[in-house]
């Protein structure tokens, strides 16, 4: 056997764990072997049937009587259901969500269950446990992994249709017996290995997937989260590095022009803005690119900073021309959000005589009109890009249009990205290229990077996944606004909400009332989400509850072109009550909107909750948000309480970190980074540690030519992070 083998050479295979395998993302034995358990079951004792007790894990072994599918009385979730009998009595097992177990071991089979006895009246049962089938119930008894009665430290593997956890721990076991794992290479130095207290690759693999003790099951996942935080560092300083590699716009900013700037804003600027103003300025007047993470709660100015930012950039000279225009381009992630910020720097900088173009795929726009110059006008896409092109346009704002090849620069001196994480890392590259390389044989500076997010996360996971990345925090909120006053409440509550809803209307506010889904669910779908949708919920809120407000609905199926108009009337206060999914969640503006209702709560994550919340936190006025659950379980409850007690995005986004790991707010799916990855993202000196060996590495080697193995690892390995 060797690491490069394919599974499927190895083991005798049926179509179900082909598929499985192919799903998880394992084809040789080495992907197998890296394959680590997300947990470590407890004794389990193989019993009888008649010989469980309740509440005890066991294994128990039989004939295989009935099996089914059908729903639960409650809620309608499917199911599977299975009755085994041996010669001493018969239990029963239940899967929720699960169907297809029902059709893993036919009836007259022998079958093998490992999960927690529940004895009631009714019989004895499992809920979910493990299945595998058997030759005989005598073969489970008497020759199989569990002979001596007892294991130790059982590893619990994810599961998928086809691939057990007990299949995967048989394969595994055998690779380690064959000593497949004394072939692999680490890649991690003896050095770093020994400072750090580390395991080997080849100890931490033993260790791991057979622990002898708990300790050995803890320094394993150590070295395992260690090292997927120090490749991700080196992949991240490795971009960073070579992105400053190139010669930059060095700008002279003046501050009085600046302030003067500013003090038309007519609000005062925190002194967070003014620090992170101060900030990029500064890496403004060096001659490499600035790269830099803006991350600002929601309402806490991120476009005021943007706009100041942009200033300073269009203020100064191209290479080698002492006239003209350094250009700026604005990418936001949706039509609604790169129509607001056209709409905002229409406002900052229509004394300046700047030009400001719009471009998305609804259309282009620039201000100001040549008949008005206190308006924008609608424009050719030929035109806006002919003027893009030859410097005429400074700043352009626009979504993912703003990165096709028609669209070039002239002098492009700063790129914005707001809402960083929905972008990939190839997107934003994209952007931060679009000039040309070399002009009479001198290679032309490259822009500054400013990103953006208003999704708060701890500050261990912003070091790892924005390592290429200066951190700057906006912590403070304007002067004058009030905290959103956040209630999580039951159906039995809505009468009362609704009444508040009536007062504000009454008071000339708006609200939002949010839905997981647009249209109602198929009542002949398994599965199917069965919560309130946008459609239903304005028809009944219209007929039944508010009469005489204007209501309107907004969702990800209406075209552009709808989106805005809706937009545009709610803006207008024309609409008292909108309507919408998640679509409102980032960057819609509507000061005069002071609550909202969230339906499903607990459909939501921490970071879209939070930021849907922060729609209403646009004025001085008192804001509401009214969260309702459909469940009564305590963990979605305790989740639900950190969005009402958390003082800002910071400290929720460190509670729900300490809560449950790693979540909603900041999930390993969401990241591209696993679960044991994430270990290490609650242990900041682990991060640190990581990036620290990785900085001194590529400071010293930026090419990796002393450590192949690492190179190797890291060629071509991309980061994915959004949230979508």
């Amino acid at each position: 056997m060797h690491p490069k083998d394919l599974i499927e050479e190895k083991f005798r295979l049926n179509p179900f764990q082909k598929e499985g395998l192919k799903k998880l993302g394992l084809k040789n034995l080495q992907d197998l072997l890296f394959y680590l358990p997300s947990r470590y079951g407890d004794k389990a004792e193989l019993k009888h049937i008649d010989e469980v007790k309740n509440g005890e894990l066991a294994v128990v072994c039989g004939k295989v009587l009935s099996t089914k599918i059908s729903k639960s009385f409650r809620g309608g979730v499917p199911m599977a259901e299975m009755v085994i009998e041996d010669d001493s009595g018969k239990i029963k097992a239940i899967w929720f969500h699960q169907p297809y177990m029902a059709k893993k071991v036919p009836e007259g089979k022998f079958a093998k269950l490992t999960g927690q006895i529940i004895i009631k009246k009714t019989g004895r049962s499992m809920v979910n446990p493990e299945l595998e089938e058997t030759g005989s119930a005598e073969i489970a008894h008497h020759g199989s992994l569990f002979a001596g009665n007892t294991i130790h430290q059982t590893p619990v593997y994810p599961e998928t249709r086809g691939v057990s956890s007990l299949w995967l721990q048989h394969a595994i076991d055998k690779l380690l017996k064959n000593k497949i794992h004394e072939s692999i290479e680490d890649i991690i130095p003896d050095t770093i290995l020994t400072k750090y207290h580390l395991p080997s690759l080849q100890t931490a693999l033993v260790w791991i997937h057979t622990p002898q003790k708990d300790s050995d099951a803890i320094a394993a996942r150590k070295r395992f989260s260690f090292e997927e935080v120090f490749l991700i560092q080196l992949v991240k300083l490795k971009e960073r590095k070579e992105y400053e590699s190139n010669p930059s716009f060095k700008i002279s900013t003046n501050e009085k022009e600046i302030k003067n700037f500013t003090e038309r804003f007519g609000f005062k600027m925190t002194s967070a803005q003014t620090k992170a103003t101060e900030q990029i300025t500064n890496n403004f007047r060096e001659s490499k690119p600035m790269t830099r993470l803006l991350e600002g709660d929601v309402g806490s100015g991120k476009t005021a900073v943007a706009a100041t930012a942009t200033y300073s950039i269009i203020n100064t000279s191209p290479y080698g021309k002492d006239f003209g225009n350094l250009q700026v381009a604005y990418m936001a992630p949706t039509e609604i959000l790169a129509n607001q910020h056209f709409e905002s720097f229409i406002k900052y900088f229509k004394h300046t005589g700047i030009s400001v173009g719009l471009i998305t795929g609804s259309g282009c726009k620039k201000f100001p009109s040549k008949t008005n110059a206190e308006k924008w006008t609608a424009i050719s896409r030929s035109q806006l890009l002919k003027w893009v092109a030859n410097g005429e346009i400074p700043i352009l704002i626009g979504t993912h249009s703003l990165i096709q090849k028609t669209v070039k620069f002239k002098h492009l001196g700063l790129v914005i990205i707001d809402e960083q994480h929905r972008f990939g890392v190839d997107q934003r590259l994209r952007l931060a290229k679009k000039t040309s390389d070399f002009i009479e044989g001198k290679k032309l500076p490259v822009p500054h990077l400013l990103s953006m997010t208003a999704t708060p996360i701890p500050r261990t996971l912003a070091l790892t996944i924005y390592g290429d990345l200066d951190l700057t925090l906006l912590d403070e909120m304007p002067v004058g606004r009030k905290p959103i006053i956040t209630n999580i409440v039951t159906p039995t509550q809505r009468e009362d909400v609704y009444k508040k809803i009536k007062e504000e209307i009454k008071n000339s506010r708006q609200a939002y009332i949010i839905c997981p889904r647009i249209d109602e669910p198929d009542p002949d779908k398994e599965l199917a989400l069965n919560t309130k949708s946008v459609k239903a919920e304005a028809k009944r809120l219209k007929k039944d509850v508010f009469q005489e407000c204007e209501i309107e609905i907004l969702h990800s199926k209406m075209t552009p072109k709808e989106k805005e108009k809706v937009m545009d009337r709610f803006s207008l206060g024309k609409i008292n009550i909108l309507v919408a999914t998640s679509v409102v969640e980032v960057g819609v503006n509507v000061p005069n909107a002071t609550l909202i209702i969230i339906e499903g709560g607990e459909r939501f994550g921490l970071s879209q909750l939070h930021q849907l919340r922060g729609r209403v936190l646009r004025s001085n006025h008192q804001a509401y948000c009214y969260i309702f659950s459909e469940s009564r379980t305590e963990k979605t409850w305790n989740r639900l309480r950190a969005i009402k007690t958390a003082k800002n995005g910071f400290e929720l986004a460190e509670m729900d970190l300490s809560l449950r790991g790693f979540g909603e707010l900041c999930g390993g799916k969401q990241w591209g980074i696993s679960d044991i990855g994430m270990d290490a993202i609650k242990n900041i000196k682990m991060v640190e540690a990581a990036r620290n060996e990785a900085k001194d590495i590529i400071d010293n080697d930026p090419e990796m030519k002393r450590y192949p193995e690492l190179r190797e690892k890291t060629k071509g390995k991309k980061l994915e992070t959004h949230f979508e």
